[in-house]
């Protein structure tokens, strides 16, 4: 009879604890959703000011708002994991269900190790989406909105410049993601002055690398005169790779966590290098805030005094993530001025969070 009564109370607690989990994830989708949608609404009334330059309508600003929507998505997480954990506890406490969680035996710590199923989940649907969905949705946005900019002269904002050497590239902008137009390639001699100039109205980027360049023209100096002449087309060995391309058009934070950690490997260790390695790790330590933010959720919800409201737990769990935030940017920030290794700026603020969730859930559950 033992053994039944041990499988049966066994059996109870795991249905109870998939209850905790369901509950939780539905809340924190919830929340996500409900960010994610208030920034994209801000960021389209933005977009609305660039609405009749050159060919961009309403409808290219909604197209970039969906497209860079998924990025808000991982950015409001953390944040959205902990008041959707406040949002499940409180409903489960005024519903009296946590306290009969409790009087059968199943304890705080087993409650919330239930809410970390979600939370371990929304780490890997964030991790696929910033390998795989972010990176092209973000390239795809950028590059359709200054495509749609720059027809009515307005310019884009996908170009960049890139130098090896004495050897200067500039690219205005890119159509289709892959197709550099309005490239002027400079080279310097020895002493600085300038040995060559070349312009072309767009390339095609070989698979070997090679860009061949259309409509393209080249001045050189020699003995202080210039030189013309226009080939029309044109091969140029790029010290570009395709794949640098994608780092030089894209935002840092936006790049594969993957390829940003083969490029790192790839450069010379200066400063471009090290805010490659700041983002790198920040990434890293994504999966450790969404894990802290639940954790941070334990104290309000047993800690004393349990008379208090959901709205005030909601408001205190509001001010934490804002501070939350906050303080990540700050140690970010102070860790490149002070000369700190972009490990310690990035993983110090879910550690600390982390550890401060322990020590105040030890006081409560003792309580």
């Amino acid at each position: 009879m033992s053994g039944i009564a041990i499988r049966a109370g066994s059996a109870a607690s795991g249905t109870l604890r998939r209850y905790v989990a369901v509950s939780v994830a539905r809340s924190c989708a919830l929340v996500a959703l409900a960010l994610t949608g208030l920034f994209s609404l801000l960021e389209f009334v933005e977009q609305l000011a660039s609405v009749g330059e050159g060919h961009y309508h309403v409808g290219g600003a909604l197209l970039f708002v969906l497209l860079t929507a998924p990025a808000r998505l991982l950015q409001v997480t953390p944040v959205s994991m902990l008041l959707g954990c406040l949002f499940a506890f409180g409903a489960l406490g005024r519903q009296s269900e946590l306290v009969a969680m409790l009087s059968l035996g199943v304890s705080e710590r087993r409650i919330m190790g239930s809410a970390l199923w979600p939370a371990l989940a929304a780490i890997v649907a964030l991790l696929l989406l910033m390998e795989f969905v972010i990176p092209p949705a973000e390239e795809l946005a950028r590059e359709s909105r200054a495509s749609a900019l720059s027809s009515g002269g307005g310019g884009g904002d996908s170009g960049f410049w890139a130098q090896r050497g004495r050897e200067y590239l500039n690219v205005q902008r890119f159509e289709r993601g892959d197709v550099p137009v309005g490239i002027d390639i400079y080279s310097f001699e020895a002493d600085g002055s300038l040995d060559s100039l070349i312009h072309a109205a767009r390339a095609t980027i070989r698979p070997d690398g090679t860009w061949l360049l259309s409509d393209a023209s080249r001045r050189r100096v020699r003995d202080g005169t210039f030189s013309s002449d226009r080939p029309g087309r044109l091969a140029w060995h790029s010290f570009v790779s395709p794949r640098q391309i994608q780092f030089l058009i894209l935002p840092s934070d936006n790049v594969p966590p993957l390829a940003l950690y083969q490029h790192i490997r790839g450069l010379q260790w200066d400063e471009r290098a090290r805010r490659y390695e700041q983002e790198l790790w920040a990434q890293a330590a994504m999966p450790l805030s969404v894990i802290a933010m639940v954790l941070v959720a334990a104290p309000f919800v047993f800690g004393p005094p349990r008379a208090q409201s959901s709205g005030q737990h909601l408001a205190r769990g509001v001010g934490v993530g804002i501070a939350y935030s906050l303080g990540q940017q700050i140690l970010e920030r102070l860790g490149l001025l002070l000369g700190l290794s972009p490990a310690v700026g990035a993983l110090a603020p879910p550690l600390l969070a982390m550890a401060a969730a322990a020590v105040l859930f030890r006081r409560a559950y003792r309580t």
